[in-house]
């Protein structure tokens, strides 16, 4: 997986201020988890950033901003900014905050219920259960 280390290291000094940020290597480059959640990243020289419907169009119409067409046909909510589009440290800083503001206005993920396992009996406690005065049926008459 080939991105631009340099940019890595800016972003992980520009995401220090946010609690739970994670790495993952994914989508052919380095994401940053917020949350749990990808705010933005980087495949190859590109910063990826996910935006709100909100702000989608403003971003798209950034000089340098562009759909992302990872897979050969665009994914809304996300966008690709070329390299001149965050030389400069407070636009880096606007676009990684585009993609924290994506995070922050995710709804609040609902807790999954853990399934209940049954727990398997050994053969002993099988045995146990069934000569239990508890489980003898009186024999009928």
């Amino acid at each position: 997986m080939a991105f631009n280390e340099k940019l890595a290291d800016l972003i992980r000094e520009k995401m220090a201020v946010h609690n739970k940020v994670e790495e993952k290597k994914m989508m052919g480059g380095l994401c940053f988890m917020y949350k749990n959640k990808m705010c933005c990243g980087i495949v190859r020289d590109d910063l990826m950033v996910r935006v709100t419907k909100n702000r989608y169009e403003e971003a798209l119409s950034h000089p340098y901003g562009r759909q992302m067409d990872f897979t050969g046909r665009p994914l809304k909510g996300f966008v690709f900014v070329e390299p001149d589009g965050f030389k400069k440290e407070k636009d880096l800083v606007y676009w990684i905050q585009m993609g924290v503001e994506f995070v922050d206005a995710l709804p609040p993920q609902k807790m999954k219920a853990k399934p209940v396992r049954k727990v398997k009996q050994s053969a002993k406690q099988k045995s146990t259960r069934k000569n239990s005065p508890d489980t003898h049926k009186p024999k009928k008459k």
